[in-house]
């Protein structure tokens, strides 16, 4: 084992944990009285869905609750990440809650909490109930901020008794991109021009759950999780005005607002005619102080010159897939087609160090899709999954590179927990520690969740061949 490897632990405080969500995992999607979200209208759209495939069971964890907490247990992590449905608690987006609804969360909560996991739960994960998309729109409407925060209500009046650890919503970029921008995600509305008005409505959700969380949690720790991808001309000399534009589209869209109270000045010059209503006390809303910040962080983009592109003169490639999984002329790949890079996570730790005053940063997503290989023998069935191990063990590296230059990092989350439904790709890819076996509803821990144990349980990092044996 090399010196990087066998050098200073991490802090005996520092969390590793897994994260799911709740539409990818729960299934039941009308069980005791649950409303429908809009990715149940949208996988029933011919084409949405790769294959055709819903959420209708995903993992079954709504049934499975009590097996699933067994394993997080099992894998003796400190924490589990998990979202709360906003329609299994408000079905219509509107009044009174769901009390069926609430009671599967509080029993999760005590169930984790029981088994000495720490529970963080994020209030907001995509699935808008199908009622409000329908009202007004979504987060089309400002309104749909103050909703939200009447949701946050209900859900922190229930379980903020418990819960300590609190987050927001869960990357605004990819929900107004992939959802508005583009059409690929529920809702499905391909309306470029309603890019930053969706953005700031999520901002100001984000805001108003933010002070629900202060007003009726008090003591707790409080904040969002953003996407962050570092972006790299993908012709140096040529496109390194792409990729600062680019890097203002994708990443200080959220972190500017929140973190210095103002949105980047070239993007909003670019995007003017689009730009939303205002209000005087929005950015001081939405840049109150947060307890730490949640970042998401999968792969790189680089960005080139696109006259093409309206208002914006850039396009970037990167997870956009299309290539092969595996290893060639020393790049590695995942099964989505995304480029292994874990240098990215320590620049982009690095960053908040240096650019926006250091504050407490989870890393509340990192993970690979790979092909595992599953072994059905004599003995128990094992799934070998070497490429995650060494994803994983070298992601962690780089997060503990940037943690002894001074960046301030609380705990690490992979994702996911389980193979799940993974959105518009359905259940191709498999991004868990754990496997399931669809059909039957199996669960098999991989060797990428006994390495992940092994770090929890030692906070050092175990080389790759010891969970390989």
């Amino acid at each position: 084992m090399n010196d990087e490897r066998s050098g200073t632990p991490f802090p005996a405080d520092f969390l590793f944990g897994a994260a799911t969500a709740a539409y990818q995992i729960e299934g039941s999607p009308l069980a005791d009285g649950k409303g429908p979200s809009v990715w149940d209208d949208f996988v029933r759209r011919k084409g949405a869905v790769r294959g055709g495939e819903t959420g209708d069971t995903a993992c079954d964890h709504y049934r499975r609750m009590d097996d699933d907490v067994a394993l997080i247990k099992e894998l003796g992590l400190d924490a589990y990440r998990f979202s709360i449905s906003w329609p299994r608690v408000q079905p219509s987006g509107r009044g009174a809650a769901n009390g069926a609804g609430l009671d599967f969360y509080s029993r999760l909560v005590d169930s984790l909490l029981a088994a000495g996991i720490r529970p963080f739960a994020t209030l907001f994960h995509w699935d808008t109930p199908l009622a409000l998309q329908r009202e007004i729109g979504g987060f089309l409407s400002r309104d749909a901020a103050e909703r939200f925060g009447d949701y946050a209500e209900l859900v922190v009046r229930s379980l903020g008794d418990r819960v300590k650890d609190w987050i927001t919503v869960n990357e605004p970029f990819e929900h107004a991109v992939f959802g508005h921008f583009f059409g690929s995600h529920a809702p499905g509305l391909k309306r470029p021009w309603a890019y930053p008005k969706v953005m700031h409505h999520i901002l100001l959700a984000h805001a108003a759950g933010m002070e629900r969380i202060r007003a009726f949690a008090p003591g707790a720790a409080a904040g969002p999780v953003l996407s962050q991808t570092p972006v790299t001309p993908l012709v140096p000399g040529r496109d390194e005005e792409a990729a600062f534009l680019a890097d203002q589209f994708i990443n200080r869209i959220t972190l500017d607002p929140i973190l210095k109270g103002r949105y980047p000045a070239e993007l909003r010059r670019a995007l003017r005619a689009f730009w939303p209503r205002m209000e005087a006390e929005d950015l001081p809303r939405i840049s109150a102080p947060c307890d730490f910040i949640g970042l998401n962080y999968y792969s790189r983009e680089r960005a080139s010159r696109n006259p093409l592109v309206p208002l914006l003169g850039f396009w970037v490639t990167g997870k956009d897939g299309g290539r092969p999984e595996g290893e060639a002329g020393g790049a590695r790949t995942t099964a989505m087609g995304w480029e292994v890079w874990p240098r990215g996570l320590e620049e982009l730790l690095l960053r908040m160090r240096d650019e926006y005053g250091n504050p407490r940063v989870i890393v509340t997503e990192n993970g690979a899709a790979f092909t595992d290989e599953v072994e059905r023998g004599p003995g128990a069935p094992r799934v070998r999954d070497r490429r995650r191990v060494e994803f994983l063990r070298d992601y962690v590296l780089a997060m503990k590179r940037a943690m002894d230059s001074g960046a301030n990092v609380g705990g690490y989350f992979v994702w996911s927990l389980l193979d799940n439904f993974e959105w518009a790709e359905g259940y191709r890819p498999r991004f868990g520690l754990v496997r399931v076996e669809y059909g039957t509803q199996e669960r098999l821990i991989k060797d990428s969740g006994r390495w992940y144990a092994a770090l929890a349980g030692t906070k050092r990092v175990p080389d790759a061949e010891e969970a390989l044996q």
